[in-house]
């Protein structure tokens, strides 16, 4: 059995510590009022009987506290206080210097919850070891002279997350839908120097991955692009091409008929696109901002976003060819393809390409055998979105999310025009609502009370975050804020303008909604007697938003928060504070957003329209997933889901598995299985093989894919999928 240090490393745990401990204090008091020797040896093996059946490595601060309990239920009273005291005493030590040890653990890749945090980050790389170290000083930074108490105490015990605490010191935002048409159109700079308008199709795509690593580095959340941004320069490089084409014929002196000019023409166009997709898709995955990894983009497929006919055909040869690359995939280090996590793809299901006598159903298709093979695209229903994200003009709109799904509401600028691109999320703070329901001892009255004031605290957060950003001058990000990706501000103008009025949001996240509804009523969401309280609570929240939106002029939205580490952190938590309650704390995570819970038997169908219900009061965003076994061989299923999304959802994912084992060679499904310390590993069902360097394993993690690896909680959440189809 394992233990987590202080500085996040791992260490066997030693019974004989915590009795040497507890004699320590025993030592320092008056003979009669010590423990004897078996009672100081039934306390450490009770404690290390309740550490193995905790299903995870319990941390230092959680065996310390299991032994100040078991002291004072022994009633040797003196002899705790005296424990009491040396932990005091050792924490005012630690919190003269709190970072230098987390700091040295980062740089030795001893600090195990460093190590699986981000599913997108190797710990072991220089540039993201940087990063973290800057993180740590930034969260030290943020607790001790940027939050209020309450807050970071609130952070700590896990009755909130306030997200992003690593960025925080820095005047920095979450996500945003990046401006590529505007950049492209009307140039930018880049470091300095000026980008014109691009001349060719190829090198239009060059210039947006040059962007895509500018705006990475500038935010800490994620970044969106439109292909129908690129879609103009496809005719640029035709009319092009069309000239070469002709002057060669005439420097030849050739007689070649135009049908066959447009044949060479479009051969050498469609090899152009082919090229410059191919920069897109191997320079995003190969790309390392500044944080020490690929930048976090997605990117948007929507037909009807063409301005014409024309523009739409050659969006389309784009969407195709994108397809296409991703399906194939890219190459490992030993040359076999492989599912790469990034660029995430968001393809819009539409009129005409949803059904097989539409003009653009082979895109779907094609698309269909890239979420078989590759987990992307998912998909975004244009028909509810258009439906349910209704502008003040009474106009439904479909857009695509900030990254994996943090959606912008709709918004009219001062000339009544619809604006998406260039608006910015501000920052998220998530709600533990499950240790709301818990807090409440299952009083129902009680429990709006603490929701009320715990969303008051939110508020509070959220303000923080707010107040952070306001003042920040265009110079602190010119990529972002001067030269085109979200505005074009004079140099020492300040955003503030782009704050308020709804220009850009500023999310309350929630988590556990599954979890808090099966403690406050015995049921899960889905059944039909809970559903009402699990809506009732979605609501609040949303009117919660609604009050401070129009007291501070900021659209404070309601956000699904895609946990990663944080649902293993407030399984924690919330295991620390009220122990193991069935169905409620007994797992090492908690549930994502509204979703219905992983080990819960249902179908896909079923699933997708229960979950569209809280997806509809989840404006701030949301994403839906269905759990699938291989699907290669049954694309007409996979379809039958998308169809199903369109008349449906708003916005959904297919669950696949795509994994190899570059020890054996093994293609397939990599299992999770529990080591000899009861420690969650990865394993190839073929060679037996652990060592996680030497497999590729993809899985969505919360509406994005994640190569490397992931903390126990997320684990255990994914071992326990089952499938809904």
């Amino acid at each position: 059995m394992k233990i987590i240090k202080r500085n996040g490393s791992e260490a066997v745990f030693d019974r004989s510590k915590i009795s040497v401990a507890i004699n320590k204090a025993n030592d320092e008091v008056v003979l009669a009022e010590r423990l004897s020797e078996n009672q100081i040896e039934k306390i450490a093996l009770d404690i290390e009987s309740i550490c193995l059946n905790m299903g995870r490595s319990p941390d230092v601060e959680e065996i310390q506290d299991m032994v100040e309990n078991h002291i004072m239920r022994e009633q040797a009273f003196s002899v705790a206080r005296k424990y009491i005291t040396y932990r005091y005493q050792r924490a005012l030590i630690r919190k003269a210097n709190s970072t230098d040890d987390k700091i040295m653990s980062l740089i030795e890749c001893s600090n195990e919850e460093v190590k699986q945090e981000n599913s997108n980050k190797n710990p072991t790389v220089n540039s993201v070891q940087r990063d973290y170290m800057a993180g740590e000083v930034s969260k030290d930074i943020t607790k001790r002279m940027l939050l209020p108490k309450d807050v970071v105490d609130a952070h700590e015990q896990g009755i909130i997350h306030f997200h992003d605490a690593d960025y925080f010191a820095q005047h920095m935002h979450n996500c945003d839908l990046v401006n590529l048409e505007d950049m492209l159109q009307n140039g930018t700079v880049i470091s300095g120097t000026l980008i014109e308008k691009p001349h060719t199709f190829s090198t239009a795509c060059n210039i947006a991955t040059q962007i895509i690593a500018q705006v990475a580095s500038s935010q800490y959340g994620g970044q969106s692009i439109s292909l129908t941004h690129l879609a103009p320069f496809v005719q640029i490089s035709r009319e092009k091409i069309r000239r070469d084409v002709i002057n060669e014929i005439k420097s030849i002196d050739m007689n070649i008929s135009n049908e066959n000019i447009d044949k060479i023409v479009e051969k050498r166009l469609h090899d152009e696109i082919c090229k410059g997709v191919q920069t897109i898709q191997y320079q995003v995955v190969t790309l390392m901002t500044t944080n020490g990894q690929a930048p976090f983009v997605t990117v948007f497929m929507y037909l009807n976003e063409a301005r014409n006919e024309s523009e739409k055909h050659d969006l389309a040869l784009i969407i195709e060819e994108v397809l296409k690359q991703r399906l194939q995939g890219v190459k490992n280090e030993k040359g076999i393809w492989t599912t790469p996590a990034f660029p995430k793809l968001v393809y819009v299901l539409e009129e005409d390409n949803i059904t097989k006598e539409t003009q653009y159903y082979y895109l779907t298709e094609l698309a269909a055998k890239c979420t078989a093979k590759r987990m992307v695209p998912d998909y975004i229903s244009e028909k509810k979105m258009i439906e349910l994200k209704i502008d003040k003009n009474g106009e439904g709109h479909c857009y695509t999310c900030m990254g994996c799904r943090s959606f912008l509401t709709p918004y009219v600028d001062e000339y009544g025009k619809p604006k998406y691109y260039g608006r910015f999320n501000q920052g998220v703070v998530t709600i533990n609502l499950v240790d709301v329901a818990l807090s409440s001892n299952g009083d129902m009255d009680r429990f709006w009370d603490i929701f009320e004031d715990r969303l008051n605290l939110c508020y509070k957060a959220l303000m923080c975050r707010h107040n952070r950003l306001k003042g920040t001058l265009s110079d602190a990000a010119p990529i972002l804020w001067q030269n085109g990706a979200l505005a074009r501000l004079e140099k020492g103008e300040k955003i503030d303008k782009l704050l308020y009025g709804g220009y850009s949001t500023i999310s309350l996240g929630y988590a556990g909604l599954y979890e808090c509804v099966k403690y406050m009523t015995g049921l899960s969401h889905t059944d039909p007697d809970a559903e009402p309280f699990a809506i009732d609570v979605m609501k609040y929240m949303n009117d919660a938003c609604k009050k401070w939106k129009e007291k501070e002029n900021i659209d404070f939205s309601l956000y699904g928060t895609p946990l990663e580490s944080t649902t293993y952190k407030f399984a924690q938590c919330l295991q620390k504070r009220f122990g193991f309650v069935e169905g409620v704390t007994d797992k090492n995570y908690i549930t994502n957003s509204y979703h219905v819970h992983v080990t819960e038997k249902i179908d896909a169908f079923t699933k997708l329209a229960f979950e569209s219900k809280f997806q509809v009061l989840s404006p701030g965003g949301a994403i839906s997933y269905v759990e699938v076994p291989n699907m290669q061989n049954n694309i007409e299923a996979v379809i039958s889901v998308i169809q199903f999304i369109y008349d449906n959802i708003i916005y959904a994912e297919l669950n696949t598995k795509s994994d190899y084992c570059q020890k054996c060679g093994y293609e397939g499904e990599i299992n999770i299985v529990n080591d000899d310390d009861g420690k969650l590993i990865w394993e190839c069902p073929n060679c037996k093989n652990h060592d996680q360097s030497k497999m590729n394993v993809a899985r969505r993690t919360c509406g994005y894919i994640g190569t490397q690896f992931w903390n126990q909680g997320r684990t255990q959440e994914i071992k326990e999928r089952v499938l809904h189809l």
